[in-house]
């Protein structure tokens, strides 16, 4: 497939999606049974089932292609949700004019994090993806790339910040957000990845799961 085409335009426009609500959820702290942790824990893990079946479906060049094309659009999104609801609250459109030191870096915290990530999800990936055991390669790439993502993320974010609380606690949410993201992608993500694999084999009239490797 050498061509930006149609289901690839999708899959573009839902990396955005997840890339600036993330973006904005992780400015929302959460307590769950005394461990700090916040919301974006809970959505970024979609965008690596996204990844994980646009190289299995389209092929590693063409998942490159999607990550990069998705990265602009989405952080200049995310400076501009971030700053209007900055805090996790809406701040009015005057809030705009105002430039965020803090929405500035969760921007470049993303930038950094999600190209590093993805492509390191995509090149373990890519490495296994053959493998008869299906559920290996989404497994393994997740737990890679999230470790990188995460940590490169939260460090750039708010090491040094001039949010207290995420400044102090960083690595703390950052170990959490990634043990979260890992059971998360062991108990719903893989068997999801597993039922759509299967919806998109019928879906693109392809008989097995060897013929994706022709």
């Amino acid at each position: 497939m050498a061509t930006f085409t149609f289901p690839l335009y999708k899959l573009w426009f839902f990396h955005i999606f997840i890339i600036v609500l993330s973006n904005y959820a992780v400015q929302i702290p959460l307590n769950i049974a005394g461990i700090n942790t916040t919301v974006g824990t809970f959505t970024y893990p979609f965008i690596f089932l996204t990844t994980d079946l646009t190289v299995r479906i389209f092929r590693q060049r063409n998942a490159r292609k999607v990550v990069f094309l998705a990265t602009m659009p989405g952080l200049i999104l995310s400076y501009f949700i971030g700053t209007l609801f900055e805090h996790g609250t809406f701040q009015g459109f005057s809030n705009l004019s105002n430039f965020s030191v803090f929405v500035f870096r969760i921007t470049l915290a993303s930038l950094t994090a999600y190209l590093s990530g993805q492509l390191a999800d995509i090149l373990v990936f890519q490495k296994l993806r053959q493998n008869r055991k299906w559920w290996l390669a989404p497994i393994c790439s997740s737990v890679f790339g999230n470790l990188i993502d995460t940590y490169i993320f939260f460090a750039v974010a708010f090491m040094n910040g001039p949010d207290a609380f995420m400044a102090e606690n960083f690595v703390e949410i950052a170990t959490v957000d990634y043990l979260v993201k890992i059971v998360a992608n062991l108990s719903i993500f893989v068997p999801a990845y597993g039922m759509l694999l299967n919806y998109l084999i019928k879906k693109l009239n392809v008989n097995s799961f060897d013929e994706l490797h022709k």
